[in-house]
Parts: structure tokens; sequence; C-alpha cells
């Protein structure tokens, strides 16, 4: 996936809240990708390494029939030998330079942060993108961090350019224009593509609600 025309809908597959839902990790993401999603993220945070690889392999097969993308979150070395295509890392996992080293450098990097200051810190960093949030208040992210609100947003869309800004935390269907609107190039969303009881069509109402892309300059 070629970063300047990321889709803005970031599917995350959260492994905990798959698993309390009721649903398979590799079904739930296949059902993301049928409902249009594009750009998938793997978090399972107590999960073993053997696992979680299993859980990559069944995910990279649904992966490599819709041209989509897998992130996986924090775990550099599974990432390496699964031939995911990136990773995330939060403020207190492998710094990025580290990261850089580890990876191929084709590698999609991605940095959350959740302050001012921190934002001002990624930007000098090689990360592909930069994450923001939580924006709204939310029980499946950690709780370290206060509700930022779409002001973060604004701030990072601004110090970012020509990176893309990927907004995180709270965001509903409802919600999500008007973070794109604040500047994020995509919503990442967990809970709420499961409202309903059916991630297939409820991730087709976020692929047909969102805009299309635009590039951080404005343009499409």
């Amino acid at each position: 996936m070629d970063l300047e025309h990321l889709p803005p809908l970031y599917a995350i597959v959260d492994v905990d809240v798959a698993q309390s839902a009721g649903y398979g990790v590799a079904e739930l993401a296949e059902r993301y990708l049928v409902g249009g999603a594009r750009w998938l993220q793997l978090r399972a945070k107590a999960a073993g390494s053997r696992e979680l690889l299993a859980w990559i392999d069944a995910i990279q097969a649904h992966v490599a029939t819709k041209d989509a993308c897998l992130i996986i979150n924090d775990r550099v070395d599974v990432a390496l030998v699964s031939g995911a295509r990136g990773v995330h890392v939060g403020q207190d996992d492998l710094p990025v330079e580290a990261v850089r080293r580890v990876l191929r450098p084709s590698a999609i990097v991605g940095l959350s942060t959740h302050t001012p200051a921190q934002v001002d810190a990624a930007v000098r960093l090689p990360v592909s993108y930069i994450a923001v949030g939580p924006v709204f208040a939310t029980r499946t992210k950690d709780a370290a961090y206060d509700a930022v609100g779409c002001e973060l947003v604004r701030y990072a869309a601004e110090r970012a350019r020509p990176r893309p800004v990927v907004a995180i935390g709270g965001i509903t269907l409802e919600r999500a224009p008007e973070v794109l609107a604040a500047g994020a190039t995509a919503v990442a969303i967990i809970s709420d593509l499961l409202v309903g009881a059916d991630p297939e069509a409820r991730t087709r109402a976020f692929v047909e609600r969102l805009p299309t892309y635009r590039a951080p300059d404005g343009t499409v």
C-alpha cells in the first residue's frame, strides 16, 4: 500500500475485543476486508509469539486477495518474520530508530502520540505515519492518557506534513467525518466496527460514509 494514497479507515483487530464479541481473530479480519477495509492492524497485547504468528499467517492469506495491508502492533520481531507490511509502536515500546534498524527499509512504521510534545518529537523520527489519541474517551485503549479531542489532531496534521496522521480512540461512525475534517488522514477504529453485530456491514458503512483520501496538501 502506497502511504500517499491511504484509505480513511484503519481497522484494528484487537484480539481481546474480538474474542469477547465471539469472533475468531482471522474471521473478524476477513469480515473487515470483505466490508471494504484495506488497512488492518492486529493488536494482541497478551498473545504468545507462536499464537500471534498463526493469526498473522491466517490474516495474510485474506489480505493477499484484497491488495490490503497488515500492520502488527508492538511486536517488531513477529512483524519481521511474518512478512507483515510493518509495525505500530507506542511511546514505551522499542524506539523508532531501533525498529528501523531491524525492519526492511520499505516497512511501514507508525508511532502513537498523546501530547503536543510527543507529536513534535515524532516528526523528527523516521516514521511512516503519526497516530494521535485517544481523541475521545474509550474503554479499549489504555487509560494512561486523557482524551485529546480534535485539537491535537489539528496540531499533528499541521506539523506532520507530508506524513499521514491517524486518529484513534472513541471514534464512531457518526464522529469520524469530524475527525477527518480536523486534519486526520485516517481514523483507526476498534469497538465501533462491532456495533450492530455485523462487522462486514459496519465496515461497509464506514467506507461509504468517509470521504475519499486527500493528501495533506488537499489534493485527491
